[in-house]
């Protein structure tokens, strides 16, 4: 069940907090405490000169409040010093734009053609780092700018296909720009074969009633491609975006838009900076994930075929949810396969996938989902954690995520794969009935006993609200470490913010996001797997759709975002702008540095060679899913068009001058378990870790990791290192390798990255090559569990149990916070109204325009309609011809 606050509960909730000093005035009460309990204090932390930040805020418009009676913005800077929070550069982006053929310099992100239309830059809705001081970026949603009444009635008439650019930094961060060719990724140079409704309808032709075939200016996008890197350093960017009108006329440029997934995949050449053709996949794919296998191949999962109307006549069972079925790409041949029944999962958009020691992709439980209500009628298993094992080609469901239930030890590893409605048969229910029959005799109360690890404590709450899929967040692999014997047998994820789904097995999100932050673990020695889950220290706020980089110094940073959901309203969210970094050795988060620039959905974050960060996009879809219409004059997220600047956040490791250098390091390497040596300008050095190069869309990089490799000896500034023999733990690929230290103040200071390719062991054929673990770990939750907690007497509101002192109401603030944000303080209403005033009336005659040019088209359009409805009516005919 769904709780919805009416207009009327909400402003009469409102003005109870308004007019309640003791909740208003949030510092000095009860609540107050309640509030900030275990969240970062910010509140100190002011910097007298300023001299940490660049200078003025080109858009430092106040916000709305967190809460009424204060009237912090939500973009509203931090004053953290550089030494503590990092700095970020000033804002810059393509000095050019092409109108109507011209080249033209402008500062703008948008300038006008003769026909009425803008012309816009690029923004970095994707990008992957080249590792040359050149990164690839793709936009998101090109067009929106020209939609005049509805995006849900235009688009699939005025976009385009995305464009593409390579940016260069040079030694001193000058940047330059090169377009690829073709620009826009050269997808479906003969026009896209769409799937329309009607498509496989005897005696209905193709396309009647849409405009699938009206144009092929838009039915190659890459936006909604997911990206990975190949082996040789070229990037592969697989599926995206066919749009389109279902129903629509062609003549009309109104409609219900479609998109719909491509089964493109392309692959980009950073030699040449090109793109050119691959395989294509057996199912077109919106919003899948990229994951590569241990022996290069690369594994794709998820995607829609069709988003809003997921109707499928030639195939009924897939329609109404994601695509189940799995693929793999075979880099030798650069073709694609099926992977089978059993490699089926109804899994969210975007899934969050790793790959795990043990050469399995781990299901993370976190994903894209059009919230409230999300698009599978089979949603309710996205909760469920899992592990595809690529040689089996089949799914071990591990857990239900956050909880301490793990399936895979009372007989339901296959209970996702059994209930999937593509695979019913009776080998399947056969199996899962014979490991439960099984596990149960020999065990029958493992399932309650399982039940009473659920910890009794203050943040019992958090941890029931914030289990299962997470909505809009990121999921980080921390770095992986080896045990004693040399081998990886734990992963952990970090998951934080995001929209979770309150416990309501129906949906897959919601619509306020959460503070909660958590670590998933996996165990892994061959194919035994456990998964547990511990709750961190929370997010400062809460945040959706914040981008995470994981750092060179162990840590974890995450970026940009938003208080509200984006998608479900958008342009009714808060931009946030503060940094946040995540202390692996405290589990905890401060907050860092502000960005410049407002930045919440299609915002991206990537690692730079030298430790440092570039911050880019700000792709949003249309306010309320109309036209551009800009409420940051009250407070709210920039609206303005799509932000093709970039910023560099530099963190405070990289402003300290003791650096250590690497003076001397291999170019290339293999998994084949041999050392290397490597020498460095400082002999304190003590981790060394190989960082592979991000290629990321939407908060998505399946194949990120940090790999701390053992020095195995040293002698003077000389390290011995030894390589893994395991290619699950270091796919084929590019890297940077940092070297680190620790400082007398506790702070890691890494070097600045070399260049490593790393390449498998030729004798060893992608073996998952992994010693036998060094002892046996630990589960990290250490607690009483239900029965235990009641009966040493810790209650609900201990917090001693709770071991961070956070909140036992944090879950009912965090919602609280979400609701009331969205109200602009007086003085900024009184400030913005003005601006308003000018969005609303300049949308008003936008929307009469497009209604005399659908007037305008009613007559040609009625007999492009009726010769369709003639085709359709005379099939034989047609098909004589």
């Amino acid at each position: 069940m769904r709780m919805t606050l009416s207009a009327a509960t909400t402003a009469a909730l409102t003005l109870c907090l308004t007019s309640s000093p003791a909740l208003a005035a949030l510092d000095d009460g009860v609540l107050g405490d309640l509030l900030n309990a275990g969240k970062p204090d910010t509140s100190t932390q002011a910097n007298p000169d300023g001299a940490d930040r660049a200078a003025a805020e080109d858009e430092a418009a106040p916000s709305s409040a967190a809460l009424p009676g204060n009237e912090t913005t939500a973009s509203a800077p931090t004053n953290v010093p550089a030494h503590i929070g990092g700095r970020f550069s000033e804002p810059f982006s393509e000095p050019t734009l092409v109108v109507d053929g011209k080249e033209v310099q402008t500062e703008d992100r948008c300038m006008q053609r003769e026909d009425g239309t803008l012309s816009c830059k690029p923004a970095a809705g994707t990008v992957a780092n080249l590792g040359d001081g050149r990164f690839v970026y793709l936009n998101a949603l090109e067009g929106t700018e020209n939609v005049e009444l509805s995006i849900v009635a235009e688009f699939g008439e005025v976009t385009v296909n995305d464009q593409s650019r390579v940016l260069t930094l040079d030694a001193d961060d000058t940047p330059s720009w090169k377009k690829p060719t073709p620009n826009d990724g050269g997808a479906n140079p003969n026009g896209n074969d769409s799937e329309t409704i009607a498509r496989g309808l005897p005696g209905v032709p193709n396309g009647i009633l849409s405009t699938a075939d009206n144009t092929a200016k838009n039915d190659g996008a890459l936006f909604c491609a997911d990206v990975v890197f190949l082996a040789d350093g070229s990037m592969m960017a697989v599926g995206g975006t066919d749009y389109y009108t279902e129903p629509g006329v062609d003549g009309l440029p109104v409609g219900v838009v479609e998109l719909e997934g491509l089964k493109s995949s392309r692959i980009f050449d950073p030699q040449s900076n090109t793109w050119t053709q691959s395989g294509d996949m057996t199912f077109g794919r919106w919003y899948p994930t990229l994951v590569t296998l241990a022996d290069g191949d690369v594994f794709v999962a998820s995607g829609v075929t069709k988003l809003l109307k997921p109707v499928y006549p030639e195939e009924p069972l897939n329609s109404g949810r994601n695509v189940a079925q799995t693929e793999t790409y075979d880099l030798d041949t650069g073709s694609w396969s099926d992977n089978g029944e059993a490699a089926q999962r109804s899994l969210p958009l975007f899934p969050r996938l790793h790959l795990l020691p043990n050469g399995q992709v781990y299901y993370n439980a976190g994903g894209q989902a059009f919230n409230p209500f999300g698009q599978a009628y089979d949603q309710a298993l996205w909760n469920i954690v899992a592990a595809y094992d690529p040689d089996t080609q089949q799914w071990t469901d591990l857990g239900y995520a956050g909880l301490p239930l793990k399936f895979n030890e009372i007989g339901l590893k296959e209970l996702t794969s059994t209930v999937n409605i593509t695979n019913a048969n009776p080998e399947q229910a056969t199996s899962l009935i014979g490991d439960l029959v099984g596990t149960t005799v020999s065990n029958p109360t493992a399932a309650i006993q399982q039940l009473t690890d659920t910890p009794v404590d203050a943040r019992v709450l958090e941890r029931t609200i914030g289990s299962g899929m997470r909505g809009s967040t990121f999921s980080a692999m921390l770095p992986l470490r080896p045990d004693e014997n040399g081998g990886y047998h734990e992963a952990e994820f970090l998951t934080a913010g995001g929209v979770p789904t309150y416990v309501t097995v129906g949906s897959p999100g919601g619509y306020l996001p959460v503070s909660s932050s958590r670590i998933d673990t996996v165990e892994v020695n061959d194919d035994e797997m456990s998964y547990s889950s511990r709750l961190t220290g929370p997010l400062s706020r809460p945040r959706w759709y914040s981008y995470s980089v994981v750092m060179p110094d162990d840590s974890v940073m995450i970026f940009s975002g938003g208080d509200r959901d984006g998608v479900v309203l958008p342009g009714l969210e808060g931009a946030i702008r503060e940094a946040e970094r995540f202390d692996p050795e405290t589990e905890t988060w401060q907050v860092m540095a502000s960005a410049h620039r407002k930045r919440t959905y299609h915002n991206t974050a990537v690692l730079m060679p030298d430790g440092r960060v570039l911050i880019g996009g700000h792709s949003p879809i249309n306010t309320a899913y109309a036209s551009n219409i800009n409420f940051d004059s009250i407070g709210l997220a920039n609206y303005e068009s799509r932000d093709p600047s970039f910023e560099i956040y530099t963190p405070p490791y990289a402003m300290r001058g003791d650096r250590p250098v690497i003076e001397n390091a291999p170019t290339e390497l293999e998994t084949n378990g041999d050392t290397f040596t490597m020498t460095v300008s400082n002999p304190a050095v003590d981790q060394v870790m190989l960082i592979r190069r991000t290629a990321t869309t939407h908060l998505v990089d399946g194949d990120q990791r940090a790999v701390e490799l053992p020095v195995v000896s040293r002698s003077g500034n000389v390290l011995t290192v030894q390589m893994t023999a395991n290619p699950a733990v270091l796919p084929a690929g590019q890297y940077m390798l940092f070297a680190s230290f620790e400082t007398e103040d506790g702070m890691r200071v890494p070097s600045i990255s070399t260049p490593v390719g790393v390449a498998p062991n030729p004798a060893g054929q992608g073996e998952i090559n992994q010693p036998e673990p060094a002892a046996q770990v630990v589960d990290s939750q250490d607690n009483d569990g239900l029965i235990g907690g009641l009966l040493s007497g810790d209650g609900l509101l201990d917090s001693d149990a709770a071991g961070d002192d956070v909140s036992p109401l944090m879950p009912i603030t965090d919602l609280l916070s979400g609701v009331t944000s969205v109200i602009p303080g007086p003085q900024t209403l009184i400030d913005g109204a003005p601006e308003v005033g000018t969005e609303l009336k300049n949308a008003g005659e936008r929307a009469v325009g497009i209604g005399a040019d659908t007037a305008t088209g009613l007559p040609q359009a009625g007999k492009g309609l009726a010769q369709d409805l003639k085709d359709g009516a005379q099939p034989e005919a047609t098909d004589a011809e």
